[in-house]
């Protein structure tokens, strides 16, 4: 059945009793689909029944329905003419595992960090009432998005305004027995019909000449409905409020749509769904399943032969296990990363010293803030991207008022499959242009847990950044040894060219000056850079090549010729690194290649530059 779907129209032209093989098939395609490319698994089973709901109910792309973070939306993908492309998922030049507007029509929106979609929908919504257009905005939001002020924010907003729009609170965080299931179903349709909704307002128009009654009438409605709802919080915000029922019964929600189209003002609709829905595998674990790689389905999930070298997520949590053991006063936050950021470890040893605030990536950098006032040394475990949505409160709350807080910035640089939304590309821009603030890149993973150390014995706000996944494989050691603040190490030493890397680059850095007998300096630190080396290269050395993973604008190679220039340093400068673009999905290693930060790249970065590096100084 799935074969004859190419687009939505397609779908709706469908008898409501094939609607559940057809989700049966897009369950199936997703599951083969993603088995083979990797790619976020649990939260797609989980909303494949809502998927096909939305698309036969509402008149997509017409209706605009904006996914909140996006890594839900494969189901979405396969029933809008993209399921001849799923094999190319997350692949170089392929398929985005989030919504991309220059993808599809159907993508009215891109997603891919959380909080984001109700304030989009309202914008679409407001925007199609200003130009006299009767479309529907939807945005479909999880649970765990629901934490980040952003949503609330667009929710206060949203209960004032006379609109179409339509919030799906998509809960899978709850599971509804099969009794309560029944009666919310029953009730959902009922709440969501235009007589309820005539009758009530009917009701509140005859009562509002006796108000003592109509007070009895609106308390006796919540208690009523709070009975089988979780809370009035969304009608109190101007919400009418419908739900909870079950996001994979169909002849809940198709009904339960079709009634919400017809209603007036904003409309929030509670579905309860379950991640890894239909594979029994990704039911039983949904967070080994949430983003795995490769696997057989009908094996799932196995450890690797041979174990992996240790990555960087996991170095940082090490650390942080061996600094709390000997620190009473370390605090570990997470804005809802634990397992990403290597914290499970810390969770299980220092429960009590470990907090979760949930997708709220501004109040983990405030309430570091705060804990640090307080004498505490807390430490903020956060991708490099995520950081970007703090930066108010990382220059306001932290480094304004110099407090030591460590930044441990998991994801620095090209994040590979997730692509532009997750690349950690602009750290050392943003950071180093604040004061206070100090910046470290290590190269591997003994500088890591080294320079993670150092961070923490600092009396000020420290960011260490590094990749995902492994380094080259240097055993990171288990000491809480430090080193110098701010300073650099020779690693190679050469003739005519100094290459400054910072961070991981450093290695095929190393590589490339065999061949052009360059020094190599190993720069540790963007912010402060160590002055005293640059001033020591200057005096024996001609030409300079920096390197970083990172925006070359703004970053650790402006830095060095934001210094030479004060320093009346006149010597060729090439500064290598990410380009003013943003980098697309595919396999990190390619991409590196593509944009001429591998070893060959480099080099022949230099010798364009300077031909006369062909031969050896």
């Amino acid at each position: 059945m799935l074969e004859s779907i190419h687009s939505p129209a397609d779908l709706r032209k469908l008898q409501r009793s094939d609607l559940p093989r057809l989700a049966a098939d897009v369950r199936q395609c997703v599951l083969d689909n993603v088995s083979q490319t990797g790619g976020h698994l649990s939260s797609n089973l989980g909303t494949v029944e809502l998927t096909v709901a939305l698309h036969y109910v509402f008149n997509t792309p017409e209706d605009r329905i904006v996914w909140d973070v996006g890594h839900q939306t494969y189901p979405h993908k396969i029933l809008t003419g993209r399921r001849e492309r799923m094999p190319t998922l997350r692949q170089l030049g392929g398929l985005s595992g989030f919504p991309r507007r220059d993808e599809s029509e159907y993508d009215t929106f891109g997603t891919a960090h959380s909080s984001t979609s109700i304030s989009a929908a309202l914008g679409m919504a407001i925007a199609a009432r200003q130009k006299g257009e009767s479309r529907h905005a939807i945005a479909v939001i999880g649970d765990g998005a629901m934490t980040a002020g952003m949503a609330f924010e667009a929710m206060n907003n949203a209960g004032i305004e006379d609109c179409k729009l339509l919030v799906i609170l998509n809960d899978n965080d709850m599971s509804i027995s099969p009794p309560v299931g029944a009666l919310n179903r029953y009730l959902a349709q009922l709440m969501s019909g235009s007589l309820y909704s005539t009758a009530k307002n009917m009701g509140k128009n005859v009562l509002k000449g006796a108000p003592p009654l109509f007070e009895l009438a609106k308390r006796f409605e919540q208690h009523a409905k709070g009975m089988v709802v979780p809370a009035t919080m969304f009608e109190q915000f101007g919400f009418n409020y419908i739900g909870p029922i079950d996001g994979h019964d169909l002849d809940s929600l198709i009904p339960t749509l079709e009634n919400i189209k017809h209603l007036k003002g904003p409309q929030f609709l509670h579905v309860i769904t379950k991640k890894g829905q239909g594979y029994k595998l990704a039911e039983e674990d949904p967070v080994n399943y949430h983003g795995p790689g490769k696997f057989d389905p009908k094996v799932g999930l196995v450890p690797a032969a041979t174990p992996p070298k240790p990555a960087f997520m996991h170095i940082f949590g090490q650390w942080l296990c061996d600094m709390a053991a000997t620190d009473k006063r370390l605090v570990g936050i997470t804005p809802a990363m634990r397992e990403g950021s290597g914290m499970v470890e810390f969770h299980k040893r220092f429960p009590d010293r470990y907090y979760d605030v949930g997708i709220a990536e501004q109040h983990a950098v405030t309430f570091a803030a705060g804990l640090a006032c307080e004498g505490l040394k807390p430490v903020v475990a956060i991708y490099s991207t995520f950081l970007q949505r703090g930066y108010d409160q990382l220059i306001h709350d932290v480094a304004l008022q110099n407090l030591p807080v460590v930044f441990a910035l998991d994801r620095a640089g090209l994040v590979g499959a997730d692509g532009a939304t997750h690349a950690g590309a602009y750290d050392i821009a943003y950071l180093r242009c604040i004061p206070n603030m100090s910046v470290a890149c290590p190269s591997d993973e003994r500088e890591c847990r080294l320079l993670l150390s150092t961070a923490y014995a600092q009396n000020h706000p420290v960011a260490v950044r590094y990749p995902r996944g492994a380094g080259v494989g240097v055993d990171a050691g288990t000491d809480l040894e430090t080193v110098p603040f701010g300073k650099a190490e020779i690693r190679r030493q050469g003739q005519g060219l100094c290459i400054l890397a910072f961070g991981t680059l450093l290695y095929p850095a190393l590589q490339v000056a065999e061949k052009l007998n360059a020094t190599v300096v190993n720069m540790r630190w963007a912010k402060p850079l160590d002055t005293d080396m640059l001033i020591q290269m200057a005096a024996s050395h001609e030409r300079f090549v920096t390197l970083e993973d990172a925006c070359v604008m703004g970053g650790a190679g402006s830095a060095v010729g934001e210094f030479m220039q004060k320093a009346d340093i006149l010597k060729p400068l090439l500064s290598l690194g990410l380009p003013d673009e943003f980098v697309e999905h595919g396999d990190p290693a390619k991409l590196m290649a593509l944009h001429g930060l591998d070893a060959p790249g480099i080099e022949l970065s230099i010798r364009q530059k300077w031909p006369s590096s062909a031969s050896k100084d």
